[in-house]
């Protein structure tokens, strides 16, 4: 385990003999910091995605659960407090260092992918009041300009009156 993770060239810290953190970069999510727990059986994986949405749950989980069907090797899972999490488990005789690398750029690749799908329906009303806290102080909003299709809805334009790009 200790081979295949040095050969992904990624920052890695092992916590426990068997526990690594490894940080995956991204585009859309930045990072995302996934752990990685040589069991008896199984190496387990496990990645913080997003937390609990504030708002549209039912459709934030459904669409979660409808991607499952399309993921390998991990998949969309909520923890008590409804934090959104990807987890899958690998049987340790198939875990080599090229399923390391594979199942690392799965959770990379579907963490990232499914990021602003999840802010979208989940954080909308969210993502509006920091658009326009930030346009009313002078603020920078680059960083939201992904999001900027969602104040199309009437009631939900920029201040200062410019169209959002359509």
């Amino acid at each position: 385990m200790r081979n295949a993770l040095a050969e992904t060239g990624l920052d890695v810290v092992e916590h426990h003999p068997g526990v690594f953190e490894v940080v995956l970069p991204g585009e859309r999510k930045l990072q995302t910091t996934a752990r990685l727990e040589v069991r008896d059986h199984a190496l387990a994986v496990h990645a913080f995605v997003a937390r609990q949405p504030d708002e549209n749950h039912a459709a934030v989980y459904r669409w979660l659960l409808e991607r499952n069907l399309r993921l390998y090797a991990v998949a969309f899972a909520v923890d008590a407090t409804g934090d959104i999490y990807l987890d899958g488990r690998v049987p340790l005789h198939a875990v080599t260092t090229e399923e390391v690398d594979r199942v690392l750029g799965a959770v990379a690749t579907y963490a990232d992918e499914s990021f602003n799908t999840i802010l979208e329906l989940g954080f909308a009303g969210s993502i509006r009041r920091e658009w326009q806290w930030r346009r009313d102080r002078g603020e920078s909003t680059r960083n939201l300009d992904a999001f900027r299709h969602l104040l199309e809805r009437p009631g939900h334009e920029p201040r200062d009156g410019a169209d959002p790009p359509r």
